[in-house]
Order: C-alpha cells, then structure tokens, then sequence
C-alpha cells in the first residue's frame, strides 16, 4: 500500500471511530468532579502530567465540574462519556460517602473501574489565631455547645465530615447535633479556614501542609493508626478519641467501553504508577502507593462502600 493511500486509510478509520485502542488513547480527557485546589484537583492534574511524561498520552485535557462530593461531575462524565475510550474520571473515597447521603440519580455502576492510586488520612487544623490550641480545647467546647464549633470541609459524606461525626460520638455528643459547614472545593475549605470562618477544619495532610509548615494552620490530629511519617502531629487515638478513618483515590473510566479498551487503560495507569513523575508526586504530596487494579478494584469499593455505609450509619449520618 502506498504511503499516502496509508495515510488516508488512518485518517477514514480514525473518522468512524475504528482505530486501535492504543492509537485512540493518546490523547485523553480528564473529569475531575471537584473544583480546583483540593485532593482530587492534585491527583488529576499530577496524573495527567505524569501519564504525558510516561509516554502514556499525547495530551490530557482537564474539566472540572465540583459539588454533591463529585456527584454532579460523575453525572457529567456519564452522560458525556459514553463508550470512550479516552475518558478518565478521578474519584475516591468521598464520592462513596456522597452518593451514600445524597442518594444521586446516577451511580458508580454507570462506570468503568480501572485502578486506585493512593491513600492518605485527614488532620484536623485550626486558624492560627484560633482562641483553641488542641483538639481536646475543642472537643471540650464541642460538648458545651456542639452547634458553636464549625466544621470545616468538602462534601457532606467525605471522609473529614465522617471522622467529624465519629468524634462527636466518641465523645458523647450527638453526631446529628456538629455543625458541618460542607465546601465545593479544597480552595474554598482552605480559604475559610484560613479567615477564620469555622472553627476547625479537616482534609487530607497534602493539602494543608504547606500552610502548617509555615504556620498559618495548628494542626491538632490526624485520623491515621499510628503518626503519619515525617509529620510530628498526634493521632486522634494518642488523644483519647478511638477514631481512624482514610481517605484514597483512584480512577474510572467511561461507561460502555469494551474489556480491551478498559485494559489499555489500566495499562497506560500502570505504566505511569512505575514513573518516576508519578513517584515523584506521591512523595511531595505525602500519599502512600495505594495500586490496586481492573476487578480487584471494583471488589475493593464494593466493600468499602458496604463499610462506610455501617460507619455513617453508626455515626449517626444515615
């Protein structure tokens, strides 16, 4: 065949759709269901970067669509997406616990699930002129008053506003009565914190940090086992207050995609998961390699999604 019949050929096969799955995965479409500055924003677009620079993507185009814990974006995707194969979505633990309270019209059903990347737990901070220096100062005005201490974070459902009611219950407050202040986006909880518009906030240690470290925030626990690496913060457990919670994210892809494209994808995650580009992200943002893939993932939320729905339940949230 000559060169240019060849060239034509591609082109009238890339038109109707038909070309190898590697050859169409080049360049890819990113949903992040959130809005820019928090957890899943960072994940998507080190992801994003990580994938160009490991030969996994030509290219990677990001939307962000936040709200309802990435119910309104998972909405999106599906009804934008269907059945394509260059369509990521980034997702976690958050949406579970969002879809468990919020009871969406579209679910995690309606996807395709590829890999989990990372975990992380949450620390709870303070304004740096808080009149409060630790976390028993607040649970102490927590019991006087439960609706006078603001908590702030994303989503009603994510993993800081069930460690938040966790806390009221472990301490003998009702966890119906905390006063939850739910933001779109890690920016605005960032920024409400910061201006002192709530009491107490709580997200992932990443997103924070740089603002402990240069003393903007008082960090007051942290909802891991044991002390997280490197970070000289008390759990929540050295405290008295038997609460550990984490926090991951992963990926999906499109709904109606096929077994071979699904497989190209987790390929291209894997290929990037071993990058140094990659590897390099998780170690700045303090996430722990989480990789778990293809239908041991999908088995995995299934059951997570079974444990958060006991644990809300139990804390008072469903």
């Amino acid at each position: 065949m000559r060169r240019d019949t060849f060239i034509k050929s591609l082109a009238a096969l890339a038109a109707m759709g038909s070309l190898p799955v590697s050859a169409q995965s080049a360049a890819l479409k990113m949903m992040i269901p959130a809005n820019p500055g928090g957890g899943w924003d960072t994940t998507g677009r080190a992801l994003g970067k990580a994938m160009q620079e490991a030969g996994a993507a030509s290219s990677v185009a990001y939307d962000n669509k936040g709200g309802a814990a990435g119910a309104i974006g998972l909405a999106q995707f599906v009804n934008a997406s269907k059945g394509d194969p260059n369509a990521l979505m980034v997702m976690g633990a958050v949406m579970l616990g969002g879809i468990i309270t919020g009871k969406p019209p579209v679910g995690l059903d309606k996807v395709t699930p590829l890999a989990r990347l990372t975990s992380e737990y949450n620390v709870f901070v303070l304004p740096s002129n808080s009149p409060f220096k630790t976390m028993k100062d607040v649970v102490e005005q927590l019991k006087k008053d439960p609706g006078s201490v603001k908590w702030g974070g994303g989503s009603r459902g994510s993993t800081e506003h069930i460690a938040a009611a966790m806390i009221a219950r472990e301490v003998g407050v009702d966890p119906a009565k905390i006063n939850y202040v739910a933001f779109r986006g890690g920016g605005e909880a960032t920024a409400a914190i910061l201006g002192g518009n709530v009491t107490i906030g709580g997200s992932g240690y990443s997103e924070f940090s740089e603002y402990i470290s240069a003393g903007k925030m008082r960090a007051v626990g942290v909802t891991s086992g044991t002390r997280l690496k490197g970070v000289n913060v008390p759990t929540l457990k050295e405290q008295g207050i038997n609460v550990e919670i984490g926090n991951w994210r992963g990926v999906y892809g499109a709904p109606g995609i096929s077994a071979e494209q699904r497989k190209t994808l987790i390929d291209a995650l894997a290929k990037t998961f071993k990058h140094k580009s990659w590897q390099d992200a998780m170690d700045k943002n303090g996430w722990t390699p989480a990789w778990l893939a293809g239908d041991e993932f999908s088995n995995f939320v299934d059951a997570e999604f079974a444990s958060l729905r006991a644990t809300m339940a139990k804390s008072g949230m469903i």
